[in-house]
């Protein structure tokens, strides 16, 4: 059993898709339909940059999704690559749409207006600079959790002007990596904490505090929006970022949807739960191999393929001939 797996944030870099967009009249199409859609050139911020344009979260959103669903165009249509062994989509937050469009729960114009718009509410939702994430390196999600629960109880976690601060798990990628999200005040107090504990943490260079409680008012700005898109049953269960499994009723996944804007990316118990229901091969399509590594570090014996080119390609066909 399989499953196909789409990359978040954090996997983008100009110039990515450009060998499936110089190959493929299919690709050209989906890239000039997202310019259309957008109104502005995003194809030309993927392929070209600037990168600072690209990094935008407002552009990086609805590119990795350009991206994404382009190369699964290429390998299913291209190359009639047979899904017949796949059992489960999964996405990483942004992933998540990327998934749903290619398992035709959704539509990709539809996909790409809510990513940007879902770009802009979260980065307006925080003013920049006051938030921050941080990853914390080699340890468990259990032992990060007791701290920032010990943090909160001794009134470590407040603001400047001593208001209840928010640091909260964003994302249990894989074991030992856990990423936190909240204010600016709380990150450097728990990046402080994690010091004396000996543990590695390292801020990450975002742009708001994603996956925590401060999203939600970007989560309510999103509401209507998601709500007013129609959603179909997709014809692959997709495994969901907030409840770390299956679903397919296109009622359930609007409101997942919206919830996951603020809630924790639980990845690795999404990885060990598609294992436990055997999935043995996980192919990543998308830029960047940042899934397939985190898939590695949760569990053992599987097999792991990223699609970043054509030779990536025929190496998965190959593959799986044997």
């Amino acid at each position: 059993m399989s499953a196909l797996l789409f990359p978040g944030q954090g996997s983008q870099i100009v110039g990515m898709g450009s060998e499936f967009y110089n190959n493929f009249d299919c690709v050209k199409k989906i890239f000039n339909q997202a310019d259309d859609k957008l109104d502005y050139p995003i194809s030309k911020i993927i392929l070209d940059g600037p990168e600072n344009e690209l990094q935008l979260t407002k552009n990086t959103q609805p590119a990795i999704l350009t991206v994404s669903y382009s190369i699964y165009k290429v390998l299913k249509n291209e190359f009639n690559f047979d899904l017949k062994s796949f059992k489960f989509f999964a996405g990483h937050s942004l992933g998540e749409y990327s998934a749903l469009v290619c398992a035709e729960g959704l539509n990709f114009e539809d996909a790409l207006y809510l990513l940007h718009e879902r770009g802009m509410s979260m980065q307006e939702a925080v003013p920049v600079g006051k938030g921050g994430m941080l990853a914390v390196l080699g340890s468990k999600f259990e032992n990060v959790l007791e701290l920032l629960k010990n943090a909160k109880k001794n009134d470590q976690i407040i603001k400047n002007d001593n208001s209840d601060g928010v640091c909260e798990i964003a994302n249990d990628n894989a074991d030992g990596q856990v990423i936190v999200s909240g204010d600016i005040e709380s990150i450097k107090t728990m990046q402080f904490i994690f010091k004396e504990k000996k543990i590695k943490s390292i801020p990450l260079k975002v742009s708001a505090p994603f996956h925590c409680s401060l999203m939600k008012t970007a989560a309510e700005t999103m509401r209507e929006k998601i709500n007013n898109t129609k959603f179909d049953k997709p014809l692959f269960d997709i495994v969901n970022n907030v409840t770390a499994e299956p679903e397919n009723n296109s009622d359930k996944i609007k409101k997942l949807l919206i919830e996951q804007i603020y809630s924790t990316v639980r990845w690795r118990e999404s990885i060990i739960n598609m294992s436990k229901m055997g999935v043995k091969n996980y192919v990543e399509i998308g830029p960047g191999k940042v899934l397939t590594g985190m898939v590695k570090r949760t569990t053992k014996n599987a097999n792991c393929f990223s699609i970043n080119s054509i030779a990536d390609i025929k190496n998965l066909e190959d593959e799986f001939k044997k």
